[in-house]
C-alpha cells in the first residue's frame, strides 16, 4: 500500500524521538509499505528526507498561528497532490484531529481515498483553568469538527476517550484502536541496574511537569502514603514549567528528602527507569490513551492512578482514583506499596495483557485491517 501520514511533528532523523509512538509506527509500517509522512510544524525547516525507509515531507510551520496556518495547510495539500500524481495513495491518516485531521479529511476528498483521523490528545476537551484542550481555540474547534464530519473513520486510543468522543461521532464511524508499545525497546529482560536503591519501595512518575498531569495531587497523595510507608521514595522523570512550584510544594509538605526530580529523561533510557521501579503512578486529569502506562507494563511494572486514558482497562478499580482526589490516590498507592508479592503479581498480569493485546505489531495489523476494508 501507499499510505500518507499527516502529523504536527515528526523525527528529524532516526535518533530524534520527537513523537516516539509515531516513529515506531512508521518504522514498522515502512518495512512492507510505501509510507509518506507529511509533517506540518516540526522539524523547523522545509525539506524532504528519509527515516527508516519512509519519505518525510517537512513544511517547517513552527509557530504559525491564527489564519497564517492556512497557507501552511494549502502548501501541504499541494505537495500531497503532487506525490499522488506520481503514484496514487491508498489511504491518508491524520494524527490529531485539528490541523492534521482537517488536512487528512480534505485530502481524502480531493484524492478520492479513505481518510482516517486519530484523536490523539485533547481535541475534544477544554480545561480553561489548566490552559489545556483543543476546545479552548475557536480555530482548532472548527478544524476538529470539520475533520470529524468529513473523514471516513475516527480512531481513539481507549474506552475512556471513546466515551468522550461518542456523543459527537456516529458509532459506525468510531473505532477504538490504541497505539501499541514497542516491546523490543520496552521489556523486563535486562541486567539489574542500581538506578534506584534496592532497600526502598521505588515509585516512578513519567510525565511533563505541566498542569494537566497534576503532579500537585500526586505530591499530596505521596505525602499521605509516606506516613504509612516511610520506606517509599518517589522519582519524577520529566521536565516542565511547574518544576519550581512542585519543588516548593514538596518542601512545604516536608517530603523533599523522599522525592527525586530527574528532569528530562531520553526515550532511549526510559526502559531502565521503568525496570528499576516497583510501582508507577499516574496523576493526570486527562489522557487520551497514556503510553507511559503501556511502556511500564511492557517492562513488567504496573501502574496505579487516576481513572483516565487506558489505565481503567488494565488495572482493577481499587487501584484507580478520581481525578484530583489525593486521598483516593494515596489509598491506591498504599494497596501495593506495602505488599511486594501483590506488586509482582500485578506486574506479571499487566505485562501479559499488554504483550498480548497492546503491542506495536497488534497496532500495525489493526491499522492495515482498517485501511484495507475500503470504506468508500
Amino acid at each position: 500500500m501507499k499510505i500518507a501520514f499527516i502529523t504536527p511533528g515528526f523525527s528529524a532523523d532516526e535518533s530524534d524521538w520527537c513523537i516516539p509512538v509515531l516513529l515506531n509506527l512508521v518504522r514498522e509500517m515502512a518495512r512492507e509499505h510505501e509510507i509518506h509522512v507529511f509533517t506540518l510544524r516540526y522539524p523547523h525547516r522545509q525539506s524532504r528526507y528519509s527515516v527508516h525507509g519512509a519519505a518525510v515531507h517537512a513544511f517547517g510551520g513552527a509557530a504559525r498561528a491564527g489564519m497564517s496556518r492556512f497557507p501552511l495547510l494549502a502548501h501541504a495539500l499541494t505537495a500531497m497532490r503532487a506525490e499522488a500524481r506520481r503514484r496514487p495513495f491508498d489511504v491518508v491518516h491524520g494524527f490529531w484531529a485539528d490541523e492534521p485531521g482537517f488536512l487528512a479529511a480534505l485530502a481524502g476528498r480531493v484524492l478520492r481515498i479513505p481518510a482516517i483521523v486519530s484523536l490523539m490528545g485533547g481535541e475534544l476537551v477544554g480545561f480553561p483553568e489548566l490552559g489545556y484542550g483543543g476546545q479552548l481555540s475557536t480555530i482548532n474547534w472548527i478544524l476538529t469538527r470539520l475533520a470529524i464530519r468529513s473523514s471516513t473513520k475516527i480512531t481513539v486510543g481507549s474506552h475512556y476517550f471513546g466515551a468522550i468522543a461518542r456523543p459527537s461521532i456516529p458509532d459506525e464511524k468510531l473505532h477504538e484502536l490504541p497505539l501499541g508499545v514497542d516491546a523490543q525497546h520496552f521489556h523486563p529482560h535486562a541486567q539489574p541496574t542500581s538506578l534506584f536503591p534496592a532497600d526502598k519501595v521505588n515509585l516512578l512518575h513519567v510525565a511533563s511537569l505541566v498542569p494537566i498531569k497534576d503532579q500537585a495531587t500526586l505530591l499530596h497523595a505521596f505525602a499521605l502514603s509516606s506516613h504509612e510507608f516511610p520506606e517509599i521514595h518517589l522519582y519524577l522523570a520529566g521536565e516542565g514549567p511547574l518544576r519550581p512550584t512542585l519543588e516548593q510544594l514538596a518542601n512545604d509538605l516536608e517530603i523533599s528528602s523522599r522525592i527525586t526530580f530527574h528532569g528530562s529523561v531520553s526515550h532511549d533510557h526510559l526502559p531502565d527507569y521503568y525496570r528499576a521501579a516497583d510501582l508507577c503512578v499516574l496523576s493526570s486529569r486527562f489522557e487520551s490513551q497514556g503510553m507511559v502506562v503501556l511502556e511500564a507494563a511492557a517492562c513488567g511494572v504496573t501502574t496505579v492512578g487516576t481513572a483516565v486514558g487506558i489505565l481503567p482497562e488494565l488495572v482493577p478499580a481499587e487501584l484507580l482514583a478520581p481525578v484530583g482526589a489525593a486521598e483516593s490516590l494515596a489509598r491506591a498507592i498504599s494497596r501495593l506499596a506495602g505488599d511486594s508479592a501483590r506488586r509482582k503479581e500485578a506486574g506479571r498480569e499487566i505485562y501479559a495483557r499488554v504483550r498480548g493485546e497492546f503491542s506495536l505489531e497488534k497496532t500495525v495489523a489493526r491499522l492495515l485491517d482498517l485501511y484495507q476494508s475500503r470504506y468508500v
